[in-house]
This record gives structure tokens, C-alpha cells and sequence, in this order.
């Protein structure tokens, strides 16, 4: 069994003492009889600089020092001093992407109810409405979204799908398909959803996706790509799906086509050929709901095995979908004033599969998904710049000035 020493971020300030109640928790005991805000798809305000006031994180993450790291690729570089306190050392299984659900470990049932903004869910009317206070419906498992105590950037929150049901940290279609909803109600390209699988360091075995805003496209959302030409004789899917070129972690982007539900689809069953498979990965869902990448990684694998260079472990940067997709957590005020994209490069290339690897990992994919290549796949390139993704914010964007990044 492959086992790494870890230090696990604090998402919830009820984590350090998880056992017992005796309070409004999120679990079958107090969430039932609870009202709670209830946002209904399609007045998205969240309370998040509220809870702020009320002290309930663990630091002012609107303090942090952030920075684009000078280079081509534009890495993002934050100096986050407070992410790493207040932590007590767990061992992690990083063998297994699935792993059954341990209802005597920390787990989102025992999340307070002041750190939920509101639940999510679908609407029966055309317009999205919000409640300050709703009861739960008892034929419905609530979707909740709750802030992280520990935020990389401003707005950052948790998404809980069917929090009652005690998932382990597996993507599913419906909760997939959550979450794409989440990232087109928000109206802004620079709030974007993550996924972690556990092996590519998810830190809590309880279905979840992390969400932010960062008013910057990511260097990932910049990359190039190569059109993936599917044989449409063999797959009627109109998803199209592309490869990452030029950037350190070799992945797999995907981009709507017919409606929000067939993307949902064709990405969940990616992933879930992945889990089937035991290989661990990393989800970013992009410019509003639209685009999706997927990375296979295997970093938490080779650190394990010792094979990861002592200067990259020394900086304690575990690279989960925010840093590959380009915005680097720095800790250690060392490592925040070296920051250079060669370091950036370095760190994201021992994440990546090797070539030979990713087209193995390609090919299961296309094939759970129903779609077969063609042997000769013409080069077709795309480029995405950053006028295409501001392009695509269809409402203003509802965040203050303070979480710009300044180039």
C-alpha cells in the first residue's frame, strides 16, 4: 500500500472535532427539519463577504499576495502563509481512486449551517429565484454550497451534491451536471469549478467540487489544442474534444455541443472510465459551464515512490487542479519571490503522464464514451486567447476590485 504523510487543509471550521452534534449541523439529525437559503436554478449574490464579517475564515485571503510570474505562459503565483496552519497530520491512501465512505472521518454531514450559503437546486419556473429561507423538501437530497474556511481566492466555495447521501468523492453524471449548472448561473468566466479525485489530492472522501473566482484566464484556458477528429459513423455525440499542446500536463479538453446534459455526460463517463481504472485525475470546468479539461495525473504516485525532485517537495505544493491549471499556492515567502516559470514548468511536468501513458489513458477514455478516433487525425490547432474568454462573460461580473490580479 503506497501511503504519503500529509497535512490536509481545513475546509470546515467544525473539522478539528468531527465526532457528536449538539448543534445545526448538515447531517440527517438537523438538516431535514432545517430552513435554510435556497437558491433555485435561474439573483445569484452569495453571502460569502458576509460570512467574511462574521470572522469564519481562517484567515483574509483578499490579503494574500498574488502575482502573474514573467514568462509566456503567464503562471499565476499567490502567497497563501495561512493555508497550512492549524493542521494535524493524517496518512492518505494514494493507490486508490475509490474508496468507500467513512462516515467516522470528516465529512460534510458535520459542516455547521453558518457555513452554508445556500442550497442548490433546480427551479420549477424559467428565471432563477433565491430564498433567505426555505424548508427541505423531504423527497429531495439538498445540494449545498458551503464556503471553505480556508479560501485560495476570494469566493471560494464548496459544492455538495445530495449532501445526505454520503457519496465518496466519485463523479456521477447528475452531480456533474450540478455542477455545470453552478458554473453557468454564475455569468462569469473567471469563476470556475474543480475537481479533485482522491490520488490527485481531493483532502475529504465526500463528494465535493471546489469553486472561485480569479479575474484572469488561467494559463491552461490560453494553451493550445489539437482537434481530436471522432469518426461520426461510430458516436452521434456532437461534444467536441481536443488535447492540451505546449503545456506541461497533457490532458484532454472538451467543448459543448448540443446541450449542457450531453457534455455532463460524455465528461462523467471520461471520469469514470478514469476511477474504473484507478488512475487519478484532476477536473477544471471553464467559461461558464462551455469547456471542460481533464487531466490524468500521477504526481501523488511518484512522491510516494520517491521519484519527485527534494526542491519541488520542499516548497509543500501539491498540485491539484488550481495549480495545474496554472495558479500556483505558494506557502513559504521564499518560494513566492523566486517564482519563475521554469519552477512552474518543472513542478507541472512531474504531474503529467508521459506521452506513451496518455495515449493509453486516451484511448480507454474515447471508448467509454462511445467515440473511436481516426488513425490519420489531421492536425487542426486552435488557439485560445485571452479575448476569447472575456468574451464569453455574458453578465458582469460581481466581485471587487480587490481580486484582480495586476500585471
Amino acid at each position: 500500500m503506497l501511503t504519503i504523510k500529509r497535512v490536509p487543509t481545513v475546509l470546515s471550521n467544525y473539522q478539528e472535532n468531527a465526532s457528536g452534534c449538539g448543534r445545526n449541523c448538515l447531517g440527517s439529525c438537523c438538516l431535514p427539519v432545517s430552513k435554510l437559503p435556497l437558491y433555485a436554478f435561474r439573483s445569484k449574490e452569495m453571502h460569502w463577504e458576509e460570512r467574511m464579517n462574521r470572522g469564519l475564515f481562517r484567515y483574509d485571503v483578499t490579503a494574500c499576495e498574488t502575482k502573474v510570474i514573467p514568462g509566456v505562459h503567464g503562471f499565476v503565483a499567490q502567497l497563501n502563509e495561512g493555508r497550512h496552519l492549524k493542521k494535524r497530520p493524517t496518512e492518505f491512501r494514494v493507490d486508490q481512486v475509490i474508496q468507500p465512505f467513512d462516515p467516522n472521518k470528516f465529512n460534510f454531514t458535520k459542516v455547521g449551517q453558518e457555513e452554508v450559503l445556500f442550497r442548490f437546486e433546480a427551479g420549477e419556473e424559467d428565471k432563477s429565484c433565491f430564498f433567505e429561507s426555505a424548508p427541505v423538501d423531504a423527497d429531495v437530497l439538498p445540494n449545498v454550497v458551503a464556503i471553505n474556511v480556508s479560501p485560495i481566492e476570494y469566493g471560494h466555495v464548496l459544492l455538495i451534491p445530495r449532501v445526505l447521501e454520503c457519496l465518496p468523492q466519485r463523479i456521477d453524471p447528475e452531480s456533474f451536471l450540478l455542477a455545470l449548472h453552478m458554473a453557468v448561473e454564475a455569468g462569469s468566466p473567471y469563476f470556475r469549478l474543480g475537481y479533485n479525485s482522491l490520488g490527485a489530492f481531493a483532502t475529504i472522501n465526500h463528494l465535493h467540487f471546489q469553486a472561485y473566482y480569479l479575474a484572469i484566464p488561467f494559463p491552461v484556458e490560453k494553451a493550445l489544442t489539437q482537434k481530436i477528429k471522432i469518426d461520426k459513423d461510430a458516436s452521434k455525440s456532437n461534444v467536441k474534444i481536443s488535447r492540451l499542446l505546449n503545456y506541461p500536463v497533457r490532458g484532454l479538453v472538451y467543448e459543448v455541443g448540443s446541450s449542457l446534459e450531453e457534455l455532463a455526460d460524455v465528461v462523467a463517463k471520461s471520469c469514470i472510465c478514469l476511477q474504473d481504472n484507478n488512475i487519478p485525475f484532476n477536473v477544471l470546468i471553464s467559461d461558464s459551464g462551455k469547456r471542460i479539461f481533464l487531466f490524468p495525473q500521477c504526481y501523488a504516485e511518484k512522491q510516494a515512490l520517491g521519484e519527485v525532485d527534494q526542491e519541488l517537495l520542499e516548497t509543500q505544493v501539491n498540485p491539484a487542479v488550481w495549480e495545474i491549471s496554472g495558479h500556483m499556492v505558494l506557502k513559504r515567502r521564499k518560494d513566492y519571490n523566486e517564482a519563475s516559470e521554469d519552477y512552474a514548468w518543472r513542478l507541472l511536468s512531474e504531474v503529467s503522464l508521459s506521452e506513451e501513458r496518455f495515449q493509453e489513458v486516451k484511448s480507454y477514455v474515447l471508448g467509454a464514451t462511445g467515440m473511436m478516433e481516426f488513425e490519420n487525425n489531421p492536425v487542426e490547432l486552435t488557439t485560445n486567447t485571452e479575448n476569447n474568454l472575456l468574451a464569453a462573460c455574458t453578465t458582469p461580473t460581481q466581485f471587487p476590485g480587490g481580486c484582480l490580479v495586476l500585471q
